[in-house]
Formats: C-alpha cells, sequence, structure tokens
C-alpha cells in the first residue's frame, strides 16, 4: 500500500515556509490506519517489546493501536501539568527556543524494552527527550516507529545508536 497518497501537504502552515504533513487522511481510512499500524506492529514483534510509548498527541494516535494490536501497554509522554500523576521530565530543543516534557515515574520499569512510537520524525528533539526519560527509568529503548521522516531536517542523527522503522520519507 503507497501510504504517502493518504497524506495532505499543507503549505505555509504553521507558519509561511513551511510545509505540514497532514495524517488525518490517512487516519479517517480503515484500511490505511490498519496497514501502518500492523506494519510498526510487525516492527515491534521482531524487537521483543514490553511497553509502547508514545508523545502527544499524534504520538497517541500512532502508538495506542500498535499497543493494542500487541496486546501490550502504552504509556503516554506529555507537556508539563498534564499528568496527574509524580512525573519525570526533559528538557528538549525546538527550532525557537527549549521546551519540556514529562511522563508518569512509575510508567516504565526497570529493564522493560520500550518502542517509542510517533508521526513524525523531525529534528529529533521530541525522541530524544522521550528517550532520556525512559533510560533514566531503567527502560531500554529498543527502537523508535515513525509514519513519517523529514530527511532534510536530520532528526535521525540524533537518535542514530537507536534501531529506527520509517514508513514514509519526505
Amino acid at each position: 500500500m503507497k501510504l504517502e497518497n493518504y497524506i495532505a501537504a499543507i503549505e505555509d502552515y504553521p507558519e509561511k515556509g513551511i510545509t505540514f504533513r497532514d495524517i488525518t487522511p490517512l487516519m479517517a481510512n480503515g484500511e490505511a490506519y490498519q496497514y501502518a499500524t500492523e506494519t510498526i506492529a510487525k516492527y515491534a514483534k521482531s524487537l521483543d517489546i514490553d511497553m509502547v510509548v508514545g508523545p502527544e498527541a499524534r504520538g497517541f494516535i500512532v502508538g495506542c493501536p500498535v499497543a493494542v494490536e500487541l496486546g501490550i501497554g502504552f504509556a503516554p509522554v506529555r507537556k508539563p501539568g498534564k499528568l496527574p500523576r509524580e512525573v519525570i521530565e526533559a528538557e528538549y530543543e525546538k527550532e525557537y527556543g527549549v521546551d519540556t516534557l514529562t511522563m508518569h515515574r512509575d510508567s516504565i520499569k526497570k529493564g522493560d524494552r520500550v518502542l517509542i512510537v510517533d508521526d513524525l520524525l523531525a529534528t529529533g528533539g521530541t525522541v530524544l527527550a522521550t528517550i532520556e526519560m525512559i533510560e533514566s527509568l531503567g527502560g531500554i529503548v529498543a527502537g523508535c516507529a515513525f509514519l513519517i521522516e523529514l530527511d532534510d531536517l536530520k532528526g535521525r542523527e540524533k537518535i542514530r545508536d537507536y534501531e529506527i522503522e520509517v514508513l514514509m520519507h519526505f
């Protein structure tokens, strides 16, 4: 299946000069969404995963069905103030400054093999912060899976020491 046919390119969004890759057409097509989910789940099975972790919000959209397909748990990574129990946090660089992500301190157990799932690998900052939190809890990042990689932003270079699965390149 050619998943690229289900990605909309929105020019000058969220600001001039940016081409936003919109996954909602993929999500709206049951066959395409299922294919993408099953493809990532197949990759995860080869890594013997215990837990799926996904950054908000599109990491939830992609990661939760993968976790369900595998019959394992899902742990969300969120912005500060969004998770109700004790959290850990990591800062990451954005194009215009620094931001913070959090996850529940008890979401990963020591030795858990984790797959990080998100919609997009761009600069790699979000996934690198997620990796830092998982490893600080004693988890093992067995791999990272993305629907899309924006090759020109070179996010792969930040996570090159980890297994990476990407379904589409732009």
